[in-house]
């Protein structure tokens, strides 16, 4: 009887010692692990949602194994400015980032998905174009936990937009709160971070934001950075005032505590673009001073919002309705007009800075009789209408009722390439992860939703050789993650989560124009989110492994919560 239990045993033994350790090894890669080292040829062993080995050779097998001969693997693009709040609630797979490679999408920019009064929801629904979705929450938490619950393919994180406290306490107009109201937006504020907010967004052009003064703004992002979060913000101007602006938000991070990110930094307009020089000087002058202060960029001369870019502010008050009411209005009409046709006084006039209505393409209308335009500049649909295109920007949007979809050109290309070099500037697509098909093919979109982050690593690190392929992959990753104040995300590090990208850097590249926007990147082979295949071959999988990332001071594992001071947190160093 001993001999055949001693077979069995033997056999055990040997059974166990072929048996896999990892759930997935990346091997025959050249690794670069974020933190803007040269790559290395070695390994990346996961095992569950978390990353077991890195190095040279990983000492077990796995029951899955992905070649990268010939090919980068890194950690997930982090894409800092996304605005995929309303699409992953249709299409979880976001196709045209995750075919890029980026794992995490940060929302928030001005205005968060929560939290909203009736209100707002009602405004929600009414702006809908084509992506249609019903609104069943209410706070910020709500809203994340119902995404990853819907199923996403990538990670999703979220500020609170700096909108929304003042919608909810003092509505669209343009008031100051109380010394009471204020104290109940700080609540707020608190609230979201507690429920996994990052941070504070605000965007200072676009009514009702605009309206929100400094010492106002310091007061939100002071209880942000008490617990944790950072100020992140499309800046009161980025044109004429751009120095001015800047000042602005290193005086918010210096009151604050916060490290503050100045979304898609940019002077818009060439008027303007002598005045990034003073600009840069500013905020590095602010970082040798050991303030936290970055910014993010899209790679391309071009921005996209909407026709509310060109209308003074005072037009826009009381919300959408009400603008749409008062452009019907032949004297608000001709007032709206002549202050359209000079650069805004106390208003970012991106009709104006971008040099004239040749330079505005529009992109997106709701009705359908009016979408024969899309594609169409400003200048063209004027002509054909017979009207300036003064009138006929305010007659689209009062036709439409919405802020109707625009492209404006408004950068230089020296510009975009040497910002794309400095060590300080992160990415975000500033649009929405999408897919070319469906409901998104209704409309047109800027490229960069398609392919900011490949056009990124092909035309000016592959190409142009702005900068080095380490130094983009660490702002992509572990760079962006320790501005947003992450802890295990970012790198290729054991025990951090297993968000990876496989991409080839002698073929990554961008195929969306701005005529023909819905046209995927190519180049990246394989996502890993959380472990899992989100994109395998090329081609997303059935998987949907995305989770909410939340900040460090949620509460919701029994943790968290926010402290009495920004300096309690163990913020990393300014690089």
């Amino acid at each position: 009887m001993r001999r055949p239990v001693l077979l069995c045993l033997l056999l055990f033994l040997a059974s166990c010692e072929r048996a896999p350790q990892y759930d997935l090894l990346v091997r025959g890669g050249t690794v670069y692990d974020g933190s803007g080292a040269p790559g290395f040829a070695g390994e990346v062993a996961i095992q569950g949602d978390r990353i077991a080995y890195v190095g040279p050779k990983a000492p077990g097998k796995a029951r899955r194994e992905i070649d990268a001969t010939g090919k980068a693997v890194a950690p997930g693009f982090i894409n800092m400015l996304s605005w995929s709040t309303e699409s992953l609630l249709v299409d979880g797979r976001g196709q045209s980032e995750l075919r890029q490679g980026v794992t995490l999408e940060v929302m928030g920019e001005g205005f968060s998905m929560g939290p909203l009064n009736d209100a707002m929801k009602a405004q929600l629904e009414a702006q809908q174009v084509n992506v249609k979705y019903p609104i069943d929450w209410t706070t910020l938490g709500e809203y994340l936990s119902g995404l990853e619950k819907k199923g996403v393919s990538m990670n999703v994180a979220s500020l609170i937009g700096a909108t929304n406290p003042r919608v909810l306490l003092l509505g669209e107009g343009d008031v100051d709160p109380t010394p009471e109201q204020l104290a109940a937006m700080q609540d707020i504020v608190r609230q979201a971070m507690e429920e996994g907010a990052l941070g504070v967004g605000s965007a200072l052009i676009y009514v009702p934001g605009t309206f929100a003064e400094t010492d106002e703004l310091v007061a939100l992002v002071s209880t942000a950075a008490r617990c944790g979060g950072i100020y992140m913000t499309h800046m009161r101007s980025e044109g004429r005032g751009l120095v001015e602006a800047v000042d602005e938000v290193i005086d918010i991070s210096r009151r604050s505590g916060a490290p503050a990110e100045i979304y898609h930094l940019k002077a818009g307009g060439k008027p303007y673009w002598p005045r990034m020089d003073e600009a840069l000087a500013h905020i590095e002058a602010a970082r040798s001073e050991g303030l936290r202060i970055s910014a993010d960029m899209y790679v391309y001369n071009a921005g996209a919002t909407g026709l509310d870019a060109a209308m003074p502010p005072w037009v826009q008050a009381g919300g959408n309705a009400a603008w749409f009411e008062r452009l019907r209005d032949p004297a608000v009409r001709k007032k709206v007009a002549a202050e359209m046709r000079a650069p805004g006084k106390d208003w970012e006039n991106l009709l104006h800075a971008a040099g004239g209505a040749e330079n505005l393409l529009i992109v997106e209308l709701r009705k359908p009789e009016l979408r024969p335009y899309i594609g169409k500049t400003l200048a063209e649909i004027a002509k054909m209408r017979g009207k300036s295109p003064e009138e006929t920007a305010m007659d689209l949007v009062a036709e439409d009722e919405t802020r109707v979809g625009t492209i404006y050109f408004l950068m230089s290309e020296e510009e975009v390439a040497r910002k794309v070099a400095l060590p300080y500037v992160h990415f975000g697509s500033d649009a929405a992860a999408q897919s070319a098909e469906g409901v998104f093919l209704k409309s047109g979109t800027h490229p960069r939703s398609y392919g900011n982050f490949a056009r990124l690593l092909g035309k000016y690190v592959r190409d142009e050789k702005r900068t080095t392929l380490e130094d983009a992959i660490r702002r992509l990753t572990s760079d962006s993650a320790a501005v947003l104040n992450l802890e295990d995300r970012g790198s290729l590090r054991q025990g951090y989560f297993a968000d990876v990208v496989v991409f080839d850097p002698a073929k990554i590249e961008d195929h969306a124009t701005f005529t023909d926007a819905h046209r995927y990147a190519t180049g990246v082979s394989e996502v890993i989110v959380n472990g899992q295949l989100a994109l395998a071959a090329g081609e997303p999988t059935d998987a949907r492994p995305g989770r909410v990332v939340r900040g460090r001071a949620w509460t919701g594992a029994g943790g968290g919560g926010c402290r009495a001071a920004a300096s309690d947190w163990d913020w990393p160093p300014v690089r």
